[in-house]
């Protein structure tokens, strides 16, 4: 088995009624919130999904299917848990995480420190292997049309040990 390997995963969801979005585990104030099955942290599921791929797991919609309601607004941080949990029964660490936010708003430069110190924490890794970025569509598409947002998430993970 090779002991290093690259995941990628993407995630969107739709704006709709609420009062925040919930992104990299951290609750920001938004004029809007985010339609979805669990609370919709739109970067935490394409992390999971980056994850699971890169360990040859699946993708997230196998393991907490929008479908179950156990994953009723189920939190991010309890699918990325459980997502990294999965990987350290098969033998995989996370060595370092890159993520994206795609958004016209919120502002996410304000909680950026926030998203990455969150997510080391539940990846169980140093700060500096989290990397958290945001950008703009520059008013293209349904990104740009302030309809949703959207993330894409790439991952390195090391196989260690024989679980």
């Amino acid at each position: 088995m090779t002991n290093l390997r690259i995941g990628q995963g993407f995630d969107v969801h739709a704006f709709g009624p609420g009062d925040h979005v919930m992104l990299g585990g951290i609750r920001i104030a938004h004029t809007h919130g985010l339609v979805a099955h669990s609370d919709g942290d739109v970067l935490i599921h394409a992390l999971c999904d980056a994850l699971l791929g890169a360990a040859g797991l699946g993708d997230i919609g196998q393991h907490f299917p929008d479908t179950d309601p156990r994953y009723k607004e189920a939190s991010g941080a309890t699918l990325l848990t459980a997502t990294l949990a999965q990987l350290q029964q098969v033998g995989f660490a996370v060595v370092n995480v890159d993520v994206t936010v795609l958004a016209e708003a919120p502002k996410l430069a304000p909680h950026r420190e926030a998203m990455t110190v969150r997510l080391a924490e539940l990846l169980q890794v140093s700060r500096e292997a989290v990397n958290v970025k945001a950008t703009t569509t520059e008013r293209l598409g349904f990104v740009g049309r302030a309809e949703g947002m959207a993330a894409q998430a790439v991952c390195l993970i090391e196989h260690r040990a024989t679980p």
